[in-house]
């Protein structure tokens, strides 16, 4: 039987599936939301179903949101790029119209989600894709401080869940907040000496001293030691009711001597392997110590 003309064919929805998942980088927004659930039941005196519902999806529409607007902002740089010609947009099975509709769509839905547990979390989310879209985006192509105009959305998640759970924004998700934020220097930093060629056909300053060098792997290491140290700052009782037993934060120190060392690495060779390694131990390094924080809450 031959297929009925203009209907849509199984492998136009995968390819629009797959398109959808791409103009919202699927992975780094189900990555944000898992920190955003973490941070949500760090912050819940009883766990919701509900809620929890709402902010995945939310989360995950203002994540969504925030990439399809980047890949419309970024379209033609996108194009000269070896990683990213072949997205939607550039490789012209998507036009900028359609992506524009997803973003508004998403950002309208996520914004509603977040606003139905609190006005706070809406505003929070709100601000994230402001910040990552009309700031981060377009001091990419300006300044290597884009990274750290890129740290504060990307710090949010974290703490968002807290006050999604709680309505309430203290010290609790404010040290939530400055764990992520520490964070995404080493990790963003060894993305980009990873992708430092590509980066530079695109135009994009990504490296702080806009080189492959001791200085940019110096601050690499000095980030990573902040990062380190926040972390386990709730050991010591002064981040109100958020908690941290020694044997936690033992473990997250040590995983911090990880991807310390793995810093140290870059530092003394200077190569792509090592950044690449130093990139992994990072996105590990930031689900363990969520986990652990989450574990330890329920376990203490």
């Amino acid at each position: 039987m031959k297929p009925v003309a203009g209907a849509i064919q199984p492998n136009q929805i995968q390819v629009a599936f797959s398109d959808f998942k791409e103009i919202t980088k699927a992975r780094l927004a189900v990555s944000v939301v898992f920190s955003a659930v973490a941070g949500y039941f760090l912050g819940a005196d009883e766990i919701r179903f509900l809620p929890l519902l709402l902010l995945a999806v939310g989360g995950y529409c203002m994540v969504g949101a925030s990439n399809a607007y980047n890949q419309v902002i970024e379209r033609n740089l996108d194009a000269l790029m070896h990683r990213t010609k072949n997205r939607p947009i550039p490789s012209g099975r998507m036009s900028v119209a359609q992506a524009m509709t997803i973003a508004i769509v998403m950002t309208v839905a996520g914004i509603v989600l977040l606003y139905l547990l609190n006005p706070k979390t809406a505003l929070f989310g709100t601000l994230s894709i402001f910040l990552y879209t009309c700031v981060y985006t377009p001091l990419k192509t300006i300044t290597p401080l884009s990274v750290f105009a890129g740290a504060f959305p990307g710090a949010i998640p974290f703490m968002l869940g807290w006050v999604a759970a709680t309505n309430d924004f203290g010290i609790e998700p404010g040290t939530l907040f400055m764990i992520q934020f520490f964070w995404q220097f080493p990790h963003f930093w060894a993305l980009g000496w990873m992708l430092d060629d590509d980066y530079r056909r695109g135009g994009f300053k990504m490296l702080p001293t806009g080189k492959k060098d001791t200085g940019t792997a110096l601050q690499i290491i000095m980030y990573t030691l902040w990062m380190m140290i926040i972390s386990i700052v709730p050991v010591f009782g002064i981040t109100g009711r958020l908690h941290l037993s020694v044997p936690a934060a033992v473990l997250i120190f040590l995983a911090g001597l990880v991807m310390l060392w793995f810093a140290l690495r870059l530092y003394e060779l200077r190569d792509r392997a090592s950044a690449r390694k130093l990139m992994l131990s990072s996105v590990t390094y930031i689900t363990l110590i969520q986990i652990i924080y989450v574990v330890d809450k329920f376990l203490s």
